[in-house]
């Protein structure tokens, strides 16, 4: 489902050439659930940004249902994000003077979905994540498990093939991060592949395989049991 091949994103510093990442090659399967860790200026960030269509790399080819992202357009990328790629954030980057409904209805608005055909879609995905009932809540008013919840069932409502999760416990307590971690494992179970980018071992120890980049590499690439 996902082949990075052999890229780099490198960037002009100066006089001096930063690898952000350093020749990476990467196969994730359709249904996996993989962590990709590392600390800070590991190449993590980077890496999920070329993942997720956000970023192109500086060399080699990123291939996502078959199709080769690093060729296309802004506007070409732009439009296969959103129909391709379901986005859930540290912050849940909810816009504070929407509902809860509002914000997961957004992105099918941009996708041209009719609306008496993204009720359904919306009320489906809010029920989902088991809050349907506050679909007329502002984020304001809700949890930041709840506002997690709003931002998963956002990701959702679009049925992307790919679900990427960037440091989604962050903003969390410990109680409430291992919900949400619990609910992304019933997600995968259900057949969404998730890709989860973390600094945290216990974060990404969830996931069913575990990628450690440093420096820009693949360092590690192991299989967890559970």
């Amino acid at each position: 489902m996902i082949q990075l091949i052999d890229i780099y994103k490198i960037y002009p510093m100066g006089d001096e050439e930063v690898h952000a990442l350093d020749g990476i090659s990467l196969d994730i399967k359709e249904r996996e659930f993989v962590a990709i860790i590392g600390q800070s200026g590991s190449g993590k960030s980077t890496c999920m940004n070329i993942i997720g269509c956000l970023d192109v790399p500086t060399s080699g080819s990123y291939l996502l249902n078959g199709q080769d992202v690093s060729a296309m357009s802004d506007d070409q990328q732009a439009h296969f994000r959103n129909k391709t790629v379901g986005f859930v954030f540290q912050q849940y980057n909810l816009i504070q003077k929407l509902t809860a409904y509002e914000n997961v209805e957004l992105p099918l608005i941009y996708r041209g979905v009719h609306e008496r055909d993204r009720r359904e879609v919306v009320m489906e995905a809010l029920e989902k994540v088991g809050i349907a009932d506050k679909h007329k809540n502002l984020p304001n008013q809700l949890s930041g498990g709840q506002q997690q919840r709003v931002s998963i069932a956002r990701a959702l409502a679009g049925k992307p093939s790919l679900i990427l999760a960037d440091e989604p416990t962050g903003a969390l307590d410990s109680r409430t991060g291992a919900e949400m971690l619990d609910f992304l494992q019933q997600l995968n179970g259900e057949g969404h592949t998730l890709v989860l980018i973390t600094h945290d071992m216990n974060v990404a120890s969830r996931a069913k395989r575990v990628v450690s980049l440093s420096d820009g590499r693949i360092v590690e690439d192991k299989e967890v049991r559970h």
